[in-house]
């Protein structure tokens, strides 16, 4: 309904504000009930709302339209018709030029976040948010544009599309530093660090977190971002081995996940990262702590009983057992990329302590004994012994033509060279020193 046609109404006495909102939210209940089993007739049905200009002129008339956008855009990304997804934008053009631009931002990432509870829709995710930035830069919306952009790099981050990701970040970060926007340079150097982190780059992902927790003090950062970057901080610690400081970020970033309303799924991502830094740092015996409390109980699965069954063999420091668990949660593991590498870590660590066991009796043992009593094969043993004797963990030697371990006593510890270079270090400072005075006398005598 137009506005002449609103001021035909009233001149007749025939429009009633009450009734077309009431008839608008009795229409809208339909689509919703329709879209469930008749995705044809709810479109049509959220058309009517949507093309209906007259509900902008009543009370509270703009937001049920905006509830049919949000409607439309569920069915089509249900449907995976992507083409009419990102058509939409052109589509809804005149119901955004009836609303302020920040309210038209909010609806198009509302509608990336209705899309994005699809089910297997990272592509059409993709596509609709690099159809929305074309759209934002022919029309000119920079304040959109800049966000979807921010949206896209973290799309094309689970793509795996480093490359573009990194490009784009580039250009986004010296755009947003000359408008200030701090809030939107947080989000932006938080997804470098993930990309940088993806792709092991350890000391440029700190330094982009840190550059994230640099803006992020000028201003109210929500308790939820607050988290992500606990989350990364402690996967930084993760991979740089300090496990306790991992589990102090870990737990923190649990605790805003675990509050927020409805839950979040990286609130159970988050509890396996502080078990496997419990893991780790050689705390096995806390696992079951945790797991018995009410936060373990409460996100009891598989998941956690694949960190468990971990827990356990490393207690026992059975390899085998390891191995076991291992190959019964494989896709477990290897679905999480920080789990798989500090597994592997944790399996190399047991390795090494099982041979040092082993062979600690023995000045000279054969190999095949060796590879029988931790049941490995013989290669992998002769493997990870020349690994160790290389790396100075024990002090040996491989006789691979008998095929024996010769073991020799460590060598004593000589502090000659310790000592050595203290002297030297005393012998600098007091001929320094004498350099001064002599100076310093120079000059009185002048």
């Amino acid at each position: 309904m137009d506005p002449m046609e609103i001021e035909e109404y009233k001149e007749n006495k025939k429009y009633d504000p009450i009734q077309v909102i009431t008839d608008a939210r009795s229409e809208l209940a339909r689509a919703e009930e329709l879209a469930e089993f008749d995705g044809a007739a709810a479109l049509a049905a959220f058309d009517s709302i949507l093309l209906n200009d007259g509900l902008s002129h009543v009370k509270d008339g703009n937001k049920l339209r905006e509830n049919a956008v949000y409607g439309i855009a569920h069915i089509y990304a249900l449907n995976k018709d992507t083409t009419k997804l990102v058509g939409m934008l052109d589509r809804i053009e005149p119901f955004f030029n009836s609303l302020p631009r920040a309210r038209t931002a909010k609806i198009v990432r509302s509608m990336l976040e209705r899309v994005a509870q699809v089910p297997e829709s990272l592509d059409m995710q993709v596509e609709l948010c690099e159809g929305a930035v074309k759209w934002c830069s022919e029309k000119k919306r920079t304040f959109l544009r800049q966000r979807l952009q921010a949206r896209l790099v973290d799309l094309w981050l689970k793509q795996k599309r480093f490359g573009d990701a990194l490009e784009l970040i580039k250009t986004l970060v010296l755009e947003v530093k000359k408008v200030d926007d701090k809030a939107l340079l947080v989000d932006i150097h938080l997804t470098e660090s993930r990309v940088h982190h993806a792709l092991r780059n350890i000391p440029k992902s700190k330094a982009a977190l840190t550059a994230a927790r640099t803006n992020s003090n000028a201003i109210y950062v929500t308790p939820v971002l607050q988290a992500q970057i606990d989350l990364m901080a402690g996967q930084l610690n993760c991979e740089e081995k300090d496990f306790t400081t991992a589990y102090s970020y870990f737990f923190e970033a649990f605790e805003a996940f675990d509050g927020l309303k409805g839950g979040d799924d990286r609130a159970l991502l988050t509890l396996k990262y502080m078990i496997l830094s419990r893991i780790m740092n050689g705390a096995a015996q806390d696992v079951a702590q945790i797991l018995s409390g009410k936060h373990g109980i409460k996100y009891s699965g598989e998941s956690l009983n694949a960190l468990k069954a971990i827990s356990d063999a490393y207690k026992a420091r059975s390899l085998e057992q390891f191995e076991e668990v291992r190959a019964t949660f494989r896709n477990e593991f290897e679905s999480n990329s920080l789990i798989h590498r500090n597994l592997e870590d944790l399996y190399e660590t047991m390795l090494e302590q099982n041979l040092v066991r082993i062979i600690e009796p023995y000045s000279r043992v054969e190999l095949s004994h060796v590879a029988k009593l931790i049941k490995l094969p013989e290669v992998r043993v002769v493997q990870k012994l020349s690994q160790m004797i290389l790396d100075n963990k024990f002090s040996g030697t491989l006789d691979q033509g008998q095929g024996h371990l010769l073991v020799f006593e460590a060598p004593p510890s000589d502090d000659s060279y310790t000592h050595s270079i203290h002297v030297l270090k005393r012998m600098d400072s007091a001929v320094g020193s004498l350099l001064v005075q002599a100076e310093a006398a120079a000059k009185t005598l002048a």
